[in-house]
């Protein structure tokens, strides 16, 4: 299923270019545009339009077990979705975000401790 204007259905499709690193049959792996935040992150996208992780628990779980191969591949990773603008998301087709880390990479997430330091605040 594909839905107008989705930019992650149009690559699915193969209407629009990506750096695809794995496909299933069910999913496709690629890497951002933007380089990602990390080297070697990955976004994993359903081939079914589903707008968030809530939408359709059965295609998100899937769609971790596709993350999930990809990080078994990695010593150290963060497997990380948003559901919703007021959580960060701005694509609105499930993706999950494979970003490899290591010993102080710098990377904060936004609960952790080196956020708040990078921010002047303290825990």
């Amino acid at each position: 299923m594909s839905v107008s204007n989705c930019a992650f259905c149009a690559i699915v499709g193969g209407e629009a270019p990506a750096d695809v690193v794995r496909e299933w049959s069910d999913a496709i792996a690629i890497r951002p545009r933007s380089g990602g935040v990390a080297d070697g992150h990955l976004l994993v996208i359903p081939r079914r339009h589903v707008a968030d992780v809530g939408t359709d628990p059965l295609v998100s779980a899937a769609t971790m077990a596709r993350a999930a191969e990809l990080a078994a591949d990695l010593p150290a990773a963060n497997v990380l979705t948003s559901r919703g603008a007021a959580a960060t998301q701005t694509v609105f087709h499930l993706h999950l975000h494979v970003v490899p880390r290591t010993d102080g990479d710098g990377l904060p997430l936004p609960w952790t401790p080196q956020h708040a330091a990078r921010n002047g605040a303290t825990a």
